[in-house]
């Protein structure tokens, strides 16, 4: 069975920043290998910005609503954990695009990879430290 990939974006309640703290970035950016290890997705590449989360996947088994659902809410959780808080931290829904081709993986992992650059946080790509990608990107990668 073909399962399709998509590039997910999901974004903080208010576009509040609440990935400017490195603290913060890293408890979403682990999250990703444990969905992996779980086998809800096989992850391509990924990128936790200020305000919000880029990530491409390959779906496995469960639907496409359950892993976004179950990714925002274990990193609500965590969050809130680690700020003693309650409360949101995600926007409702989020956007999806589901991917059809090898092409497509690769232009829409570029995209994913540039994203600090063109919001200035990075210099180039593969500088940000919240940023992942399962092929070798540079700028000769578009």
């Amino acid at each position: 069975m073909v399962h399709h990939a998509y590039e997910l974006t999901m974004v903080c309640e208010r576009r509040t920043p609440w990935f400017d703290d490195p603290a913060n970035a890293r408890v979403v950016a682990d999250l990703f290998p444990k969905m992996d290890e779980q086998r809800l997705t096989e992850s391509l590449a990924w990128v936790v910005m200020p305000d919000h989360v880029h990530w491409l996947f390959q779906l496995g088994e469960r639907p496409l609503s359950h892993v976004a659902q179950r990714f925002k809410s274990r990193s609500a959780l965590l969050l809130n954990r680690l700020h003693q808080r309650q409360g949101r931290v995600w926007q409702t829904g989020y956007h999806d695009h589901c991917l059809r081709s090898d092409e497509s993986f690769r232009r829409h992992a570029f995209y994913v990879m540039e994203n600090p650059v063109r919001a200035g946080l990075a210099s180039r790509i593969g500088a940000y430290p919240f940023a992942w990608c399962r092929w070798p990107m540079d700028e000769d990668s578009r």
